[in-house]
């Protein structure tokens, strides 16, 4: 196999935060406190984050939310293509190619590299990959996962 050569830069939190405030405002959805708070939650986590630990971590500011209130917050945010769920790890992590997607109009396919050994997760953009779609058929949003050892824990 070779290696990637695609290079991008990666968004920080801060970035990713504004380009989730502008997809909401542009698809007139409330980005309410608290699915602010939880995206912001997911945009600062290194590895794919689970909704009850976010759960956890909203307890100080949003009195006790129940579980139903964290996975409404990831299902509206995932909806708009802001976050995505890491099928396999049963987690969530922020996309770092939401805006891009946006405003190409067309559908993401986000494909995730997963280290075994560290969790590390990367995401990149699948779109010019996919040759083999059947006439016809139009992406909304698809997900692909590798699962390996990262260049660093295999050193």
């Amino acid at each position: 196999m070779t290696s990637c050569k695609h290079e991008h830069e990666h968004k920080t939190p801060k970035q990713l935060l504004a380009a989730a405030r502008a997809i909401c405002d542009e698809k007139g959805r409330r980005f309410t406190k608290l699915r602010e708070h939880v995206f912001t939650l997911v945009a600062n986590s290194k590895t794919p984050v689970k909704a009850y630990d976010l759960l956890d971590q909203l307890r100080p500011e949003f009195g006790s939310p129940k579980p139903p209130t964290v996975y409404r917050a990831l299902e509206f945010l995932a909806g708009l293509g802001l976050v995505h769920r890491v099928e396999a790890l049963n987690a969530y992590i922020a996309c770092d190619h939401s805006l891009d997607n946006y405003k190409d109009k067309g559908g993401h396919i986000a494909e995730f590299f997963i280290c075994e050994n560290c969790q590390n997760l990367e995401e990149r953009s699948a779109n010019d990959h996919i040759d083999c779609v059947p006439d016809g058929f139009e992406i909304r949003s698809s997900v692909i996962e590798h699962y390996g050892t990262c260049k660093n824990c295999a050193a």
